[in-house]
């Protein structure tokens, strides 16, 4: 028995999220129902990051255990003859047998891209969330320095999420603006349910002058959902980078 580890890409639009659900398309079942056929055992991967519905990754990370032969580098290229054509596998190797990426050091990082212009772009529409509300970016980035470094993000998790501390480390979050688009990069090490979604819906409120650069800090400190902003779209946001420490 070995363990593989997987780099995965995938568009989310078609997907319930990342966690297998029964009656609904998610990347874990894809990526279990392939994998089975491909290597003729049940398989059922670990993923490292459980991505909401509609959220997009380029590099999510999950692993699995099987007595197959085939080498792990040869593995991308059998599966992602089987998998649909929104899921592709960049890369994978064997790691040992108590390598477990949730429970690993890491540092992930989330895009939240933004098209703040007159008039919707068409191809756009799935990979950003439009508003043609004039966002300032330098308020932005002002609010969302308040967030960088260990706090209690109570305030930005989904209400009713079940976690045993709500306790999370950021170690960078800059917002800049490219082209039409404004982009939110968060890196961290450990998300909460919806919380890149909810710091990005709170950014939203303070560049429409909704609220002050300031009060992200007495959000923050309040510890409340119903003291942040509302939890922007899913299809802004894209899993860019997930990192392991030495």
């Amino acid at each position: 028995m070995k363990r593989i580890k997987l780099a995965a890409a995938y568009d989310g639009t078609a997907y319930h999220g990342w966690q297998f659900q029964p009656n609904a398309p998610t990347i874990e079942g894809e990526l279990n129902k392939s994998l089975s056929e491909l290597l003729q055992e049940e398989i059922q991967v670990i993923g490292g990051s459980r991505t909401d519905a509609g959220v997009h990754a380029l590099c999510n990370v999950a692993v699995f255990d099987t007595n197959t032969r085939i080498p792990a580098e040869k593995i991308p290229y059998a599966l992602n003859q089987r998998l649909p054509e929104d899921i592709r596998i960049q890369s994978a190797k064997e790691v040992p047998s108590g390598f477990h990426p949730r429970h690993c050091a890491s540092r992930k990082t989330y895009e939240y891209r933004i098209l703040n212009a007159p008039f919707p772009i068409p191809t756009k529409r799935l990979y950003a969330h439009f508003t043609y509300v004039p966002l300032d970016v330098e308020k932005m980035a002002h609010g969302g320095r308040f967030l960088i470094g260990e706090h209690d993000f109570k305030s930005f998790c989904a209400a009713g999420a079940v976690v045993e501390s709500t306790v999370r480390k950021i170690y960078e979050l800059a917002v800049e603006k490219e082209g039409g688009e404004i982009i939110i990069r968060v890196q961290g090490n450990g998300f909460l349910y919806n919380m890149v979604r909810i710091i990005a819906g709170t950014l939203m409120e303070v560049g429409r002058g909704n609220l002050k650069p300031e009060q992200v800090k007495e959000i923050l400190d309040a510890k409340d959902r119903q003291a942040a902003g509302p939890t922007a779209p899913a299809c802004g946001l894209t899993l860019v980078k997930y990192e392991f420490d030495e």
